[in-house]
């Protein structure tokens, strides 16, 4: 039996992890001003880019400053320039009002945050090493492209011939790289919110200003699986990893991926890389559980579950996996005590009650195995195997006709299930309904179920 979970842990994780609906509190207002005296070598667009960097970052000091403030803040023990970082990935910046005379850029902004939001997703960003350390990557090549920027502007001031192309070349590298930076912030944020399409159009513009950032083309990897585009997907995470081999979560994603096209081997092979990468990267550990667990190999599905639950003992999923692979081996009484464990940290974890009362059913247990498959209808009405195995439980205890709804309904959410169809034609043969047996006995046969073939031909019968 293999378990219902979806395979693919969602890769939300990769950029902000389990960032929660977030709960209206105080809105607090930022609004800042800054004025740019352009340069010789400065145009418009060079003048706003600068501008809308600094107002940014003099608004995100001043909303910094008021988040170290905060006992909920001051409890993480984070730095005011740590607060800074990762607010930068979670609000954004309004302009209000700006103007442009041909030498000076006048810029009016602010930032408007309700302040329990921010903080809830400070929490959550600050536990995911990962995204903490590309938006500090992405704050310190700001800075550093706006003191090179300065830099180069004095001198240019100095600088005739061939020596000022080359720094006016430069300088202009600056003014794309800032620009860069700033629609990959804004695709971070647009992931935050889950407006992909957004999010896609962002990290696209950041790769076609710096074609060389391995990291937007990762995180524009994540907008296209995000989109159900697996195979466009996989082209980014290719260059992600082409342009920096070290990026563990482009492994893992591709991975993932893999998977989905049933390239469990290929999968397999990522997911090597990713824990390589990252020995402590639990969800990877996971994944390739449940690859080799579709491979047929349990032992090694159960080392990667344990793994999994090491780091993160409060994944309810990879119990459940974990006990799907036990009742694999065999070891039912195991199994159940996984599924236990999974319904003590998530209640709402249909997929617990489902694969419990199957256990359960497997011990002879029947009235709890049918208790288990009610509450797992209940939590998850579309879960098309709980009314399979209820309806084989209820047909165990004799309720025949209990039995058939159970299967009627386990065909309507799922037609191909060629077993339903079997047990549903063995429940009508005990009511003497023959024809309505044989009408399902094909379909089944129909639908490549070797037993139900058999019988048909056994018989002369064709389908």
């Amino acid at each position: 039996m293999k378990s219902t979970l979806t395979r693919i842990v969602s890769i939300a994780f990769l950029l902000v992890l389990f960032i929660p609906h977030l709960t209206s509190a105080e809105t607090k207002t930022f609004i800042r001003e800054y004025t740019y005296q352009a340069g010789d070598e400065d145009s418009k667009y060079s003048s706003r880019t600068i501008s809308l960097r600094e107002v940014k970052r003099l608004l995100l000091e001043e909303l910094g400053t008021y988040l170290e403030s905060t006992t909920e803040v001051q409890d993480f023990q984070l730095t005011k320039d740590q607060i800074i970082t990762l607010t930068a990935g979670i609000v954004q910046t309004e302009l209000v009002e700006e103007k442009w005379d041909g030498r000076t850029y006048w810029m009016k902004a602010k930032i408007q945050a309700d302040s329990g939001d921010v903080i809830k997703a400070i929490d959550m960003l600050r536990k995911d090493r990962q995204k903490t350390q590309e938006l500090e990557e992405v704050r310190k090549k700001s800075d550093d492209l706006l003191k090179e920027n300065e830099r180069l502007r004095q001198e240019l001031a100095t600088a005739n011939g061939k020596k000022k192309k080359k720094v006016t070349e430069a300088y202009n590298r600056t003014i794309r790289d800032l620009k860069a930076a700033e629609w990959f912030e804004k695709g971070f944020q647009f992931v935050i919110t889950e407006r992909w399409k957004e999010a896609l159009d962002a990290f696209t513009i950041t790769i076609d200003l710096n074609p060389q950032d391995a990291v937007a083309h990762f995180s524009r990897g994540f907008a296209y699986d995000s989109l159900g585009n697996t195979k466009q997907a996989i082209k980014d995470y290719d260059k992600a990893i082409q342009l920096n081999p070290q990026i563990a979560l482009a492994y893992y994603s591709r991975g993932n991926d893999y998977s989905k096209l049933g390239n469990t081997k290929q999968a397999i092979k990522d997911y090597d890389k990713a824990i390589e990468l990252n020995p402590q990267l639990a969800v990877a550990y996971y994944n390739r559980g449940t690859a080799y667990s579709e491979l047929d190999n349990t032992k090694q599905a159960i080392e990667d579950y344990d793994k999994a639950i090491e780091l993160n003992p409060q994944d309810a999923n990879a119990y459940v996996n974990r006990g799907v692979a036990y009742g694999e081996l065999g070891s039912t009484k195991q199994a159940i005590k996984d599924y236990d464990k999974a319904i003590e940290l998530n209640p709402q974890l249909a997929e617990a009650y489902y694969s419990r009362g199957v256990a359960y059913r497997n011990l002879g247990n029947t009235k709890q195995a049918i208790k288990d498959l009610d509450k797992a209808i209940e939590l998850n009405p579309q879960l098309a195997e709980a009314y399979y195995s209820r309806g084989v439980a209820y047909g165990e205890l004799g309720s025949t006709k209990q039995a058939i709804k159970d299967f009627n309904k386990a065909i309507e959410l799922n037609p191909q299930d060629a077993n339903a169809y079997v047990s549903r034609a063995n429940a009508y043969g005990e009511l003497g309904n023959t024809q309505q047996a044989m009408k399902d006995i094909k379909i089944a046969a129909r639908l490549g179920h070797e037993t139900a073939q058999d019988y048909l031909r056994e018989r002369g019968i064709v389908w």
